[in-house]
């Protein structure tokens, strides 16, 4: 191997490298990445929501150690998961469980920016949705619009209107839940034990790799 090849290759062997690749999910896929910006040209928010980096970018910048640089990004919390980068990508990248992985890695150690939309939104549905086994749409609704108070959360209510009647006319939204009553699931100590043992193994395996 030429010197230039010896050097090529320790850059590709950076210690944020190997923490992304054993802390994030399917992080070992990163060092896959050519850099040919499908990913970024496929995706529908990429010009829009004010990315400080797009995929290939930062992937790029963990190969070259920028820890700081990629645990501060906004980039991997606004993705909305529709799959285009994955779908496109020449490689297969699976580009979305990379951006959440590293999304939930910052999460976990600390450095998710608090005021994040979709972090919200996430954290919203997860407590939702795993209390009963079902998501109350009426509770998760008025929790995001009322988080930065009441005449924000009567505002986006009004603004909304026609598309919470035109569910419920659909039956697709059940009013009745805004005061609790909604279909739970038969099982729910089964699916509340299911994720206890979720939370043992995963802390068993963050046990391992730390």
């Amino acid at each position: 191997m030429s010197d230039m090849n010896q050097q090529m290759t320790a850059k590709y062997k950076n210690n944020f490298l190997k923490e992304i690749e054993e802390q994030a999910e399917m992080g070992d896929w990163v060092k896959m990445c050519m850099q040919c910006g499908v990913c970024s040209g496929s995706c529908p928010t990429n010009f829009h929501s004010g990315w400080d980096h797009p995929p290939q970018e930062l992937f790029m910048l963990i190969r070259a150690g920028k820890r700081d640089e990629v645990l501060n990004s906004n980039s991997m919390w606004n993705c909305v998961s529709c799959y285009n980068c994955y779908v496109r990508c020449p490689r297969k990248i699976p580009i979305t469980h990379i951006m959440h992985g590293i999304a939930e890695y910052a999460y976990r150690i600390g450095r998710a920016p608090k005021s994040q939309p979709t972090l919200h939104l996430s954290q919203t549905f997860w407590n939702n949705a795993t209390k009963t086994g079902r998501v109350n749409e009426v509770k998760l609704t008025q929790t995001l619009y009322f988080k930065d108070g009441i005449a924000s959360g009567i505002k986006k209510a009004m603004a909304m209107q026609d598309v919470a009647l035109g569910l419920v006319k659909a039956k697709r939204l059940n009013p009745l839940e805004a005061v609790g009553i909604s279909h739970k699931c038969k099982d729910i100590k089964g699916i509340h034990a299911m994720l206890d043992k979720a939370r043992e193994l995963e802390a068993k395996r963050k046990g391992r790799t730390a």
